[in-house]
């Protein structure tokens, strides 16, 4: 009879992809995760496959890193190294001969590109099979490995989906951003294995990356660095001069595909431009790709603490109106990710969510990148836990403290302890609804309840009758601002000063209203809305003065999503020279557009379906724009259009898709206007049913 001669091998791609929820990922290789086993079948002609004449051994290849693993007949599967186990082979004397082998993978593996190799090694021959590539990522879903998460839903929320929600704006006004995470589209998974390949870590020593792979901790640092673009080839320049000219304003993306494939293609030029929350998505995107359970986190009224003090210095003049003396700022909100995974580099009580900051703020060991830092190591003030706890918990806890100058001189000073890490959020598992996850972060003690009134959440200043909290009480006057309803862009800012005077005699009081225009990550520019008046108030008297700050007086010369202000208001009692200051930064939200599907209840996967984009313009005025549809899973490629809106027409767009993908899916829309110059953004959920 003929000699074994092994003919094919197959790797089995669809049945493994499917045990190994790795189906959806698109990728030039099979893609498996770490600690489960997967099961090749070799067809051979002549003889059958005789253990005392031949052995079988698998070349697991990883760059310089190989390992051999002679297939045995009687084995288990091991979480701790590399096994090769020869199922039973049914003889089947008419078909093709094939044997059964399955392979399993240590679960403390590295991840990576790994290429395998069978060796048949006969008594008078050795021949080599080359049998093609895998990519091996993280497994939530073995207890072995150090990213496992107990719970299903947490990972199909956290590793599966790909629908994002993030939130900006101010506490009081939160705006909810659609982002679609795309790691399920076209090559995106080899992009994420290339990010890694970049990485001035595998470029100085291949080898030594490689084996460091294994671990979530080194990979989370090595992403967070590469995903901006200040010390290597990262992904994204950052850009927060209002000027995006030469790229995409950091307002218009909408998903990561685009960001990470347009990287690729340019040969891993930086992507310009990013801000927080396109980094954190970005950074997000790759976690979940590699296997690592991972969310977007805010922290609304976030510190960036240049120098260590825990306290951030805000200095007003005596007309209300915000200086720039001080390096610190307070970030109207700031995004970060946390990721999952066990710490065994910190004493024990460290495992669970780790923040990592892709932004640019600050370097972490000569890179600029942040974290891993250990939520619980932030909320127990365990400042020497690595990485970088002191900068996070200074972010979510650093006391402000406010000053009114003349000359450089200070006149008053007042502290204000509940600002910073006002509310920290994320999205929901399950749900397109907000988490509050503050108390994670810090005690009791140090966070104020937010309290909602008529849908709003308010802190330091509230809508409608809802109490009003002075910013400073002083022993002769009290000052708080309050704003009336939730500013949308098109219409007045509307807002009452209350004036309390606590004192049994009357006072002449004079008042400085000031309005700025502000950065998120940064201190106002000028004031382009001032008030200046005289006050008499009675004994124990309370006055409340409301103002409106016209459409026309803050429009915005640059395109922005939601625009912010900077409100303050200086009384000052004529007699004893005494000033109190009270100051409210809050966001001027857009409308948003409506996505209704034709038929909701049925959208089958691979029927065509309609979808509506309808929005109303708010404005006196025609504007015009262009209006993007897009959805992973849903539509192949953007849907675009250029529209003119008379002022208060509403438009209807019908947009075709056919679904690609079973389950939660996202169309998402977004309008940018060119005059006023304003971003608009909407989304609706599908469950796509399989046919």
């Amino acid at each position: 009879m003929d000699e074994f001669k092994v003919r094919t091998v197959d790797l089995q791609q669809v049945q493994n992809q499917t045990r190994h929820k790795t189906d959806g990922l698109s990728s030039s290789t099979l893609v498996l995760r770490r600690g489960q086993a997967f099961t090749v079948t070799i067809n051979y002609d002549g003889r059958p496959f005789d253990p005392l004449k031949e052995k079988l051994i698998f070349r697991i290849v990883l760059g310089p890193i190989a390992v051999e693993v002679p297939v045995s007949r009687f084995g288990q599967p091991s979480l701790t190294q590399w096994t090769a186990v020869l199922e039973r082979s049914v003889p089947n004397p008419t078909g093709p001969r094939a044997l059964s082998v399955t392979l399993s993978s240590p679960a403390t593996a590295s991840i990576g590109v790994y290429t395998l190799q069978l060796r048949v090694e006969a008594r008078l021959s050795v021949k080599t099979h080359l049998l093609g590539q895998f990519t091996l990522l993280c497994n939530p879903w073995c207890e072995a490995d150090s990213v496992f998460l107990q719970s299903e839903d947490l990972r199909t929320e956290y590793v599966k989906s790909d629908i994002g929600l993030l939130f900006k704006g101010s506490p009081g006004n939160i705006v909810s951003r659609p982002w679609s995470f795309d790691q399920y589209e076209k090559g995106i998974l080899d992009i994420c294995m290339k990010l890694l390949q970049v990485s001035p870590q595998y470029q100085a020593d291949m080898g030594k990356d490689l084996l460091n792979r294994s671990n979530p901790v080194y990979i989370g640092r090595v992403i967070s660095a590469m995903v901006n673009s200040n010390d290597d080839k990262g992904v994204l320049m950052g850009n927060w001069s209002g000027d995006y000219s030469g790229g995409v304003n950091p307002s218009q993306w909408s998903g990561s595909a685009d960001i990470l494939r347009m990287w690729a293609a340019t040969q891993f030029r930086p992507v310009k431009y990013g801000q927080c929350w396109v980094f954190a998505a970005v950074m997000c995107t790759v976690m979940r790709a590699l296997g690592i359970p991972t969310r977007v986190i805010t922290n609304f009224s976030s510190a960036h603490d240049t120098n260590g003090n825990m306290v951030i210095e805000e200095y007003y003049n005596e007309m209300g109106e915000k200086l720039s003396f001080s390096r610190d700022s307070i970030w109207n909100f700031h995004v970060w990710v946390e990721s999952w995974m066990k710490r065994p580099d910190l004493s024990r009580g460290y495992d669970g969510w780790q923040v990592l900051d892709p932004t640019p703020q600050e370097r972490s060991e000569g890179m600029f990148r942040c974290g891993p830092a250990a939520v619980k190591a932030v909320y127990e003030q365990k400042v020497d836990a690595q990485y970088d706890v002191p900068f996070v918990y200074a972010e979510v806890n650093a006391d402000v403290r406010v000053m009114i100058v003349r000359d450089r001189t200070v006149l008053s000073t007042s502290v204000d302890k509940r600002r910073v890490g006002a509310l920290i959020s994320t999205k929901r598992p399950g749900s397109m609804s907000m988490q509050d996850v503050t108390s994670e972060y810090k005690t009791e003690k140090d966070t104020e309840p937010i309290r909602a009134a008529g849908g709003f959440s308010a802190r330091g200043f509230s809508f409608g009758d809802e109490r009003t909290t002075a910013r400073e009480v002083s022993k002769g006057t009290a000052v708080s601002l309050q704003l009336l309803k939730p500013p949308v862009v098109g219409e007045n800012i509307s807002f009452n000063v209350i004036i309390t005077n606590n004192e049994a005699a009357q006072k002449l009081l004079k008042k400085h209203v000031n309005a700025q225009n502000k950065e998120y990550n940064r201190n106002p520019t000028g004031t382009f809305w001032e008030a200046h008046d005289d006050v008499k108030i009675g004994p124990k008297e309370t006055v409340t003065i409301k103002h409106e700050i016209s459409f026309k007086e803050y429009m915005l010369k640059e395109t922005a999503e939601d625009s912010l202000v900077n409100l303050a208001v200086v009384i000052e009692d004529v007699k004893s020279q005494e000033r109190v200051l009270a100051s409210e930064e809050f966001n001027i939200s857009t409308p948003s557009l409506d996505i209704q599907i034709q038929n909701e209840v049925s959208v089958i996967i691979n029927a065509p379906q309609v979808a509506t984009v309808s929005f109303t313009n708010p404005f006196n005025v025609a504007v015009s724009g262009e209006l993007s549809v897009s959805g992973s899973g849903l539509l192949e490629k953007k849907a675009q259009m250029s529209l003119t809106i008379q002022p208060r027409e509403t438009i209807k767009k019908p947009v075709n898709f056919t679904p690609r993908m079973a389950g939660a899916r996202m169309l998402s829309a977004n309008l940018v206007l060119e005059n006023p110059p304003t971003i608009m953004h909407g989304f609706k959920t599908i469950n796509v049913q399989a046919s």
